[in-house]
Parts: structure tokens; sequence; C-alpha cells
């Protein structure tokens, strides 16, 4: 019996995971870049690519935690809850003498209170 034939698109999936494993690794130490959306993603992909690869990145000590959280619905710790708000009111602050005009300031301004506002209503805090 021969082995059913490898799809295309797979090396695709894999490539995919390997920018988004990337962006994670970054987000973990760039404030206002979130890491764990760009890790779950990167699982995502790697399960359609490679499952070899998506056991590689479950296995990573902090990035497999998140991921696995992700997956079960146990949402953010507190102090996670309260990094992740800080950031953004850090990146929303220094980032609006950049943009000249009221209504941009404004609006980046609305985009950071809509994270914020997400992350304490809608995410899950997950106990210790």
């Amino acid at each position: 019996m021969t082995p059913p034939p490898v799809s295309p698109v797979r090396p695709l999936w894999v490539a995919l995971g390997f920018v988004l494993t990337g962006l994670g690794f970054l987000g973990l130490v760039l404030p206002g870049l979130p890491g764990t959306v760009w890790f779950v993603l990167a699982a995502a992909c790697f399960a359609r690519g490679n499952p070899k690869w998506e056991a590689w990145l479950l296995s990573r000590p902090v990035v497999g935690d998140l991921v696995r959280d992700y997956r079960a619905g146990r949402g953010m710790p507190l102090r996670a809850k309260w990094v992740a708000s800080v950031s953004i009111v850090l990146a929303v602050g220094l980032s609006l003498t950049r943009i000249p005009v009221l209504v941009g300031q404004v609006t980046w301004v609305l985009v950071g209170l809509a994270g914020i506002l997400y992350i304490t209503l809608r995410v899950p805090t997950r106990r210790a």
C-alpha cells in the first residue's frame, strides 16, 4: 500500500508557522506586541503542516504552557493581564507623539482601550 501524496501546501503551513513563532518570541520581549496570539497561530499552522513542529512548539517551557492554556480555555493569569494592560498603556502613550493628527491619536487611544477592555472583560482570569 502506498502512502497518500504529500500536499504541496504543507510546507507553506510550516513556513508560516516559523514566521509566526518568530513574531511570538519578539512579543515575549517587546512591550506592546503580544506573544501568545502568534504562538497560538503558529501551533495551528504547524498542526496543519507538520505535527512534529507543533509538538516541538508545545514542548517549549513558556510557550507550550501559553498555547495549552489557550486551547483549554483557561485564560490568563492576573499578573499577565496587568502586564499586558500596562504594556498597552505605555505603547499607546509613547506612540501618541508620533501621530500628528488628532483623529489618529483619538483612534489609537480607542484601539488601546478596546484591547484593555477585551483583556479584562472577555479573557478569563486563571487563578493560581
